[in-house]
């Protein structure tokens, strides 16, 4: 087990006095069988009031509405937790489902059909290729094998981009353009699997880094498939490695869009800046 203290806060300063909107934030990690939470603290400025509840992915998300105007908005989140997941590749797939080409059972299609659908955005020339490249030519591939190489393949053949802007690119801009951030991969990743006739999702969340990389932590975004027997196993093409520990999993969603950490609105004078601060850190016992 290893324990992370998690530190994230978003500063919204405006160009005069406003009224905020009911903001959604996303940022407590989702418990399992694999990570628990061991404290939680969510501080925000002005005062609020928050609600929480678990939307239609299962994920916990806090409501706040605003009585008081205000020039800024700071939102604190401080979260320590315990993460099990240090033998990632501990799973057994289902027998059927063990080699590639192989068909969901007609139960789990009914749940899984969300995560097949593929936009048609996402269909190019170029993805294509690649999927004329993954799929076996002669007897049947391992699954994980082909999902692994998918994932070397996008952390091989692309450059990562730091992207501040909002949005996520289609599958074949990123491989037109050759680069992306992690929700870039993500999204590609998930392209890719679906026209697979693999069930993925998009997972944001948070990546503990060594600090003889990097000082601080980062938010974050990866990909997971449904396998069979395993259940959702997540696959990072930005550091081309299977999810584990170092991995921290706040929101999952059919599309990327979908859990962005904090949305919400305000009246008032245009404008606005944007800061955010991440801090993952390893609790050593």
């Amino acid at each position: 087990m290893q324990r992370y203290r998690i530190q994230h806060q978003t500063r919204y300063q405006f160009s005069g006095q406003v009224q905020l909107g009911p903001h959604t934030l996303r940022l407590r990690p989702r418990e399992s069988h694999e990570l628990r939470i061991e404290s939680s603290l969510l501080d925000l400025s002005p005062e609020t009031t928050i609600r929480w509840h678990r939307d239609v992915e299962d994920n916990s998300v806090a409501q706040a509405t605003f009585s008081l105007p205000c020039y800024e908005l700071i939102i604190n989140s401080d979260v320590v937790i315990q993460q099990y997941n240090e033998t990632p590749l501990d799973f057994l797939v289902a027998n059927y489902a063990s080699h590639y080409p192989f068909a969901y059972a007609p139960e789990d299609r009914l749940i899984l059909n969300p995560y097949l659908t593929v936009g048609q955005n996402d269909q190019g020339g170029g993805v294509a290729q690649w999927l004329e490249e993954l799929r076996p030519k002669g007897s049947p591939v391992e699954t994980y094998v082909m999902l692994s190489q998918l994932n070397s393949m996008i952390h091989g053949r692309l450059t990562y981009q730091v992207r501040e802007e909002p949005g996520v690119q289609t599958a074949q801009q990123t491989l037109d353009l050759g680069t992306g951030s992690c929700r870039d991969f993500a999204s590609l990743f998930i392209s890719v699997a679906r026209q697979l006739g693999l069930a993925s999702r998009f997972v944001s969340g948070y990546l503990y880094v060594d600090p003889a990389v990097t000082p601080v932590g980062a938010t974050h975004a990866w990909a997971e498939v449904y396998l069979p027997g395993a259940g959702w196993k997540g696959f990072d093409p930005t550091t081309n490695q299977l999810v584990g520990h170092q991995h921290i999993p706040v929101a999952v969603a059919r599309t990327p869009e979908s859990v962005p950490p904090v949305e919400g609105s305000f009246t008032g004078p245009p404008g606005a800046t944007l800061s955010v601060g991440v801090q993952v850190r390893k609790i050593d016992d």
